[in-house]
């Protein structure tokens, strides 16, 4: 295998771009990309492995918060039939003196090719063990797994899901899922997953709600979309519906701020022809967001931030029942959508 070429911290690789080297550096917050990463990487060392004729790979996973002096060089050292070893060092964010002079001195014996030693570190977050981190960085891959936090984001990670399984979904179709399922990236992969396994054809909201239509109703973002259309008995009765599943005050208010936000940052943007990516949305949210938009007054939008900010403040502990001042809450939205 030739050498890894130097990268720079913009170089940064996807966990589908994950490779095959002797050392790789798996960082970021979002755990189902990060453990994608390290079973893609794991499979390329048994591919690797097969290719030269071991069938058989040793593989080690040390924490690295509860590391002990010697045991890198301990466990990479040749086994007793001789087995390619693949070295998984978790929490390398919380790593303590003993891993990081240990790794540092690790790197400085490593080579540039895939011989008998793969060494895969996990750190999710922070700046432990910069100097480490560093180090790998000059010579080795980093494959980058930051959280995805925008409705955006989610949706085109599941819109790749299904492209990936070679199955067709309308933007309709992933929209339904993301408001549907939540913002849990986990639960989304599953979700689509669950999908794909269980449907033929095309994915269509029809698809989505036979499967998670319960979930839907209960979620804040209907709620949201039915205030936001100005239906407040519906939306009031939704309401209701979700709190009395569980749903926490503080998720439905952030849902009624993040549809209501969209709606003032789309109508902010309208008169200078603002696009989706300038927008920081999805091309299906900013149609959307233009077709909710009607019969809203800059008066009427104006109301429902203030409604939906109070209430924020009342849910958080200003006020003594969060369950009325979300009730408020979605009654004012309804009603300034007219106003």
């Amino acid at each position: 295998m030739a050498p890894p070429r130097r990268r720079s911290a913009s170089e940064a690789l996807t966990w589908k771009q994950a490779p095959l080297a002797p050392v790789v550096l798996v960082r970021g917050a979002e755990s189902v990309l990060a453990d994608r990463a390290l079973e893609r990487i794991a499979g390329l060392v048994r591919e690797h492995a097969a290719a030269g004729g071991s069938p058989q790979v040793e593989q080690t996973v040390l924490e690295a918060d509860t590391y002990e002096s010697g045991q890198l060089d301990m466990v990479a050292s040749p086994s007793l039939f001789a087995e390619p070893r693949h070295i998984v060092v978790t929490a390398v964010e919380s790593a303590g003196d003993a891993f990081i002079t240990d790794g540092l001195a690790y790197l400085d014996r490593a080579g540039d090719q895939v011989e008998d030693v793969t060494l895969v570190l996990r750190h999710a977050k922070g700046n432990r063990g910069k100097k480490l981190l560093d180090a790998v960085a000059a010579r080795y891959p980093v494959v980058q797994c930051d959280p995805i936090k925008r409705d955006a984001d989610k949706a085109a990670f599941v819109a790749e899901e299904f492209r990936d399984a070679g199955r067709r979904a309308t933007s309709a179709a992933v929209q339904t899922l993301v408001e549907a399922v939540g913002s849990d990236l986990r639960e989304l992969a599953a979700a689509a997953r669950q999908l794909i396994a269980d449907t033929a054809g095309s994915i269509t909201p029809d698809v989505v709600d036979r499967y998670y239509g319960g979930r839907v109703e209960a979620t804040g973002f209907r709620v949201a979309d039915t205030a936001i259309a100005g239906d407040g008995t519906a939306a009031v009765t939704l309401l209701r519906h979700a709190l009395s599943t569980g749903v926490d005050p503080v998720l439905l208010v952030a849902a009624l701020a993040m549809k209501v936000r969209t709606l003032a940052k789309v109508a902010a943007g309208r008169s200078r022809g603002a696009t989706a990516a300038e927008l920081g949305l999805a091309p299906w949210q900013l149609d959307r967001a233009r077709r909710e938009l009607r019969g809203w007054t800059p008066e009427g939008l104006a109301t429902a931030i203030a409604a939906v900010a109070d209430a924020d403040a009342q849910v958080k502990g200003a006020g003594r029942d969060p369950e009325f001042a979300v009730e408020r809450a979605v009654l004012t939205v309804a009603q300034a959508r007219h106003g």
